[in-house]
Parts: structure tokens; sequence; C-alpha cells
């Protein structure tokens, strides 16, 4: 595979793609919930991820795709060449605020990550990274991370892990963010691991997260010095469902076994 070839390709697909979410504000958004009134779906999300399979079955006939909308492939292993694609990541913010959203996109080779791209469309910033190249914004390389501490840092969490829930204990978690320098949530995981691959914060973490949220982002924030795992400490599977953290590599062991507790 001519991956620098490939590389060109999807940045042009991406664009492309962009130019019409923002033309889609001048036409009628048509929303619904999936598996609950918050899980937002909108019209556009379905007509995007159908616009990368159109092109991607055209020309890469023998690559895989698993999207979030499910037009793709049912993918039951991660042999062969798999695009993970999220077209809109945050689509409560592209509903709500305009802003905030993203596109997300992985490319693996049985299951080792090749390419990744999140694109902030209204923001016009395009990050990507190549496995072994470095991660770029705009094709500006972004410069490792530096060690930090947990004192020093800034968590990006959502507050609903930090109220009691089924999922962590939360006691841990309160002791974190009083011991970190601060908080933030974008509600966009794909955004939020670009944030942490440029060093904005200094770690992500949420407690259910699908391979398409991640897939793009985790490529791109381990060429920056990151690393990604599930919160039992293992990589992730991208078949599933699951936990996930993206933190700065100084800190990732210690919110891992410090401040992360997780109910049976």
């Amino acid at each position: 595979m001519n991956w620098g070839a490939l590389d060109r390709y999807v940045k042009s697909l991406i664009k492309e793609a962009g130019h019409h979410i923002k033309h889609s504000f001048f036409t009628e958004i048509e929303i619904s919930s999936k598996s609950s009134a918050n899980d937002l779906v909108t019209n556009i999300d379905r007509e995007i991820e159908q616009f990368f399979i159109e092109r991607i079955r055209r020309d890469f006939p023998d690559h895989r795709i698993m999207g979030e909308e499910g037009f793709g492939d049912d993918i039951r292993s991660l042999d062969g060449i798999i695009w993970f694609l999220d077209p809109i990541d945050g689509t409560m913010n592209f509903v709500h605020q305009k802003r905030n959203f993203a596109i997300s996109l992985g490319i693996y080779i049985d299951g080792i990550g090749m390419l990744g791209y999140v694109y902030d469309v209204m923001a016009d910033d395009l990050y990507s990274a190549m496995k072994d190249e470095g991660a770029f914004l705009n094709d500006i390389r972004l410069p490792n991370l530096k060690e930090t501490t947990i004192e020093q840092a800034i968590i990006g969490v959502n507050a609903s892990w930090i109220a009691p829930n089924r999922y962590v204990d939360n006691a841990p978690m309160i002791d974190l963010v009083t011991k970190c320098r601060g908080t933030r949530s974008y509600g966009s995981a794909a955004l939020e691991l670009t944030h942490v691959a440029a060093g904005r914060v200094d770690a992500y973490m949420s407690m259910r997260l699908s391979p398409w949220d991640v897939a793009g982002g985790m490529i791109i924030a381990h060429e920056a010095g990151a690393i990604s795992s599930t919160m039992s400490g293992v990589r992730p599977s991208l078949l599933h469902q699951e936990t996930f953290i993206v933190a700065n590599a100084s800190i990732h062991t210690q919110l891992l076994e410090e401040f992360i507790v997780l109910k049976k």
C-alpha cells in the first residue's frame, strides 16, 4: 500500500466532506435519537457516512469500513485494511452549537494504526498522523509532549463520571478533580484526543466509547507521545464499545493505578 498517496487522497476526501457539512447549515437538518434522547443523529451524519463509503468502495474495493451510522461492513476481526469512520463526532454540538464537532477517521492494517485524521470542520483544523512519522496540525508537525504531573495536569472528563454512576467509583475521581489543575469537557471524543496530542489537556477519559470515536485520534495522540488504553490498562480492541483513556505518558499509569476504580 502506498500510504503517502492514500494520505493525500484521504485529506482531499475529508475537506470535501467538511464542505458538505458547512453547506448543510443552509438546509433543514432532520434530527432523531438512537439509544437515548441524548444520543442524537441527523440526516447529515448519514449522508456524510454514505459519501465516504461510496468513495472508499469505488476506489478501494478490498478495504472494509466500520462506520457509526451502520452503512459500512460487519467487522468481526481486524484482518486487512479497515477504515474506522465517525462522520460527525459530537452530533449534539453540531445540532446545538454549530461548532465543536469533527470528522474522525482512522485507517488500520491488521489492527495496526497507519493513518489517523480528525477534522475540526468549523475551525478548518485538520489533525493528521502517519505511523512513525509524527502528528500534524494543518501539515505543521506537533511537538512531542513534555512530562507533567497530576498537580499540573488538565484532565478531560465528563462531569457525569464524577457523580455517582454505574461504571466507576466516583470517590477517587473526586480526589483526581481536587488534585489536578483543572478539568475540561468538549463533547467530542475525537477533538478531546487532538487536545491531548496538542498538549492543551493532559488526559481524556470516558467509560464507554466506540471504535469510530477513537480510532483516528488514537494514532494522532500516539504519534505525539501519548498513551491510549482501556481503563483496565489494555489496548482497545477496536471491535466493540469499551472504557477509554488517553494521557500524557508521564501520568497515564498513575491515573489508572490511583484514581480509576472500575465497578464490577
